[in-house]
């Protein structure tokens, strides 16, 4: 039996138990607007918010930078430069994020973050550290410490997964280096093959998230627990309250729709891959600008909605926010949202406002 669904086994009669489960909030529609932009690009994951009228968001599997303008007269999306002023920008992206007055632009072909203002001129950047496996930056506090997620060594057969992924908390030049948070384990299962057996991350099971405020308080959105637990600059660990949440089965439909990823040559080592037994709570979490966590959560197949739980600082839910089709929310600003959804020709963006 899977860890995801023991913990939600045992968790489910505690709360019961306890009388104490949080109670839900009704779900809130984000606002659609008239402004769609459609972009040939076949995944568009992450996006950073220069105003409401314009984003920065990043296609990694054609390691392109793109600027989505929704302004007046523009509504389009235009692959930014390469170089600007002979200084390379990006060769081949990843991840983008905002910190303050600054995009941060993580690079493989660079093998570096590059820095730029918000009128996306470069004014830094952010090598790699020796003894850090090439991971770079993804957030950073007021104080200019950078946050870095550091993965355990997997081995040969893969068993070193088995130990704690670490959030790091690294000095502006990355000379001072200290542990922040602990994330649990992925869900893994033994897998034997012609090369022998082999330890594999279970199809659509959940990993931990996490994130930065200004402040340098760090969140750890915990897949286990359901809940956001809070670490404050000073190391004190407030958690959160466990959030309502239904369980979800990986149906059989879900292993075909995975699979149908595949070509047909492939199909059939894919096949070999294990499931997981029940969906996580949440899919991707998000650090919104308010401070509050935005949990994507998962969902049923034949859903028409995307929902979205809004926690605090306290840990408790917020709100519920929701939008329909096929799309995840890729950033949030102070009141929008973007949101990127696949369709036959590649990846729209859409821009939804949030409820006062």
């Amino acid at each position: 039996m899977s860890r995801l669904l023991q913990a939600a086994l045992v968790a489910v009669p505690l709360a019961v138990a306890c009388g104490r489960p949080q109670p839900t909030v009704p779900p809130v529609d984000l606002r659609p607007t008239a402004d769609t932009i459609a972009t040939p690009y076949a995944e568009i994951p992450e996006a950073a918010w220069l105003s409401d009228d314009r984003w920065v968001a990043v296609a990694p599997g054609e390691g392109v930078l793109l600027l989505a303008d929704f302004r007046a007269g523009a509504r389009r999306a235009t692959e930014l430069p390469r170089k600007v002023r002979g200084a390379e920008i990006y060769r081949q992206s990843y991840g983008v994020f905002r910190a303050g007055d600054s995009l941060f632009v993580d690079d493989w072909g660079l093998g570096r973050a590059t820095i730029l203002s918000l009128d996306l001129k470069p004014v830094g950047k952010v090598p790699v550290r020796a003894g850090l496996r090439g991971v770079q930056p993804r957030a950073r506090d007021a104080q200019g410490w950078l946050y870095l997620e550091l993965g355990p060594l997997p081995g040969p057969d893969g068993s070193g997964n088995r130990d704690s992924a670490a959030v790091l908390r690294g000095s502006p030049d990355l000379s001072r280096i200290d542990t922040v948070a602990r994330l649990a384990p992925p869900e893994l299962a033994l897998v034997t093959s012609d090369v022998g057996p082999r330890y594999e991350r279970r199809v659509l099971s959940g990993v931990d998230r996490w994130g930065v405020l200004s402040d340098g308080t760090v969140w750890v959105a915990r897949v286990y627990q359901n809940r956001v637990d809070w670490i404050a600059r000073a190391g004190t660990v407030s958690r959160g309250v466990p959030l309502p949440d239904r369980a979800l089965t990986v149906s059989q439909q879900d292993r075909e729709i995975f699979l149908n990823r595949f070509p047909p040559e492939l199909r059939g080592p894919a096949e070999k891959v294990p499931f997981a037994l029940v969906k996580p709570p949440f899919e991707a979490a998000r650090t919104a600008p308010d401070g509050k966590v935005w949990l994507e959560k998962s969902r049923a197949i034949g859903d028409s909605v995307r929902s979205y739980q809004v926690v605090d600082r306290t840990g408790r839910l917020s709100r519920i926010l929701q939008h329909p089709g096929l799309g995840h929310v890729i950033a949030v600003s102070s009141s929008m949202v973007l949101v990127a959804e696949p369709y036959e020709h590649g990846v729209r963006l859409l821009r939804y406002q949030i409820p006062p």
